[in-house]
């Protein structure tokens, strides 16, 4: 499984951006995904799941009311839109992939429950 992330770079607190997470190599429609951040000097952290149907998604205290995700099946994509966005939001940030069935009832909010990642993409959010 291929993953191609894009989007982010530098934006002003309060605005939006989007992230979208491109794959290939795999049914689409068998991934769960999710994104993850990592802020320098820390661990990657949860930041939002959705599932293989899009049926359930789950959102990190940080982010939660601010960021949305999505997927389009159509386009083999998942999407994350970030709004409001502040200063700690800054981090590189990573999208993932696992076939939903080998998972099932599994976390899905470490990043070990993951076999697929992105490249990162650096989002730096600024005053």
């Amino acid at each position: 499984v291929q993953l191609q992330a894009s989007g982010g770079g530098l934006v002003m607190a309060g605005d939006s951006t989007k992230l979208s997470c491109s794959v290939s190599g795999r049914d689409f429609r068998s991934l769960d995904m999710a994104w993850f951040r990592q802020a320098q000097g820390q661990g990657r952290r949860f930041v939002s799941f959705i599932s293989w149907s899009g049926g359930s998604t789950y959102f990190a205290d940080s982010v939660k009311g601010r960021f949305a995700i999505s997927r389009d099946n159509a386009k083999n994509t998942v999407y994350l839109q970030m709004d409001s966005l502040k200063p700690t939001d800054t981090a590189v940030y990573y999208c993932a992939s696992r076939v939903y069935s080998d998972y099932v009832g599994s976390p899905y909010d470490q990043d070990i429950r993951y076999d697929d990642w992105g490249q990162g993409i650096q989002v730096t959010v600024y005053d």
